[in-house]
């Protein structure tokens, strides 16, 4: 049975300062398909477009020319508040710098898109704590980000991504802030929900050795993408 693609990118174009003197292309038509299921890289260095292309995956920037289909949904032709409904429900972001709201307890912090998303009280407790369980921080669900290592508040950041069940899950350098310890012990967690969730994950990262943890690599640089 063929896999059916839940990120179709067609010739995607990236320009900054359209039409002015310093006008900038970051992407030149990138084309790309990543399935459901599968646990793909994109690698490059600093200034090779993968946070522009990140932005785009994540549907939080808009391409200048090209198509985006998300599942089977356009959604280069989407406004805002429909944007904004996708990153709640379908995509789950992990990024470098955790990102969790500093005064805020980790179970609350996991609670957070649940609220977004209309969910009720009790309910979005049950299954954030259900959730840090899963990643091993249950006993710190009261703990705020400042009492907990950067290891396990990347764990936090993990569980609060998972909170709506999105299709994909897109993590930017989720081990750059980490030791190389730390950094395998989050790369496991998002092995399994690879294999016991079936998640789609899109890990960007500069480093080779975790991109070959991964199914697939995607190589872009200079914009384009160079080798899958």
């Amino acid at each position: 049975m063929e896999k059916k693609a839940v990120i179709t990118l067609n010739g995607i174009v990236k320009r900054y300062y359209e039409n002015q003197p310093n006008e900038l292309e970051i992407l030149h038509g990138v084309d790309l398909k990543i399935y459901e299921g599968e646990f793909v890289a994109i690698v490059g260095e600093s200034g090779s477009g993968k946070s522009t292309l990140m932005n785009i995956i994540g549907a939080l920037d808009r391409p200048t020319e090209g198509e985006y289909i998300l599942g089977s949904e356009n959604i280069s032709m989407l406004g805002d508040k429909e944007l904004s409904e996708i990153r709640n429900q379908k995509i789950g972001f992990v990024f470098q710098n955790f990102c969790l709201i500093p005064r805020t307890s980790a179970v609350r912090n996991v609670e957070v898109p649940m609220m977004y998303a209309g969910m009720g009280k009790r309910e979005r407790r049950k299954r954030a704590l259900e959730l840090l369980e899963m990643v091993g921080m249950g006993e710190r669900a009261a703990h705020k980000p400042n009492e907990l290592s950067g290891g396990q508040n990347q764990r936090v950041a993990i569980a609060r991504a998972m909170a709506n069940d999105p299709e994909i899950i897109l993590a930017d350098e989720p081990t750059g802030a980490l030791d190389s310890k730390t950094g395998h012990l989050v790369m496991d967690i998002f092995h399994k929900l690879h294999k016991e969730q079936n998640k789609t994950i899109v890990l960007i990262t500069h480093s080779k050795e975790l991109a070959g943890e991964t199914e697939r690599i995607i190589t872009i640089s200079d914009g384009n993408i160079i080798s899958e």
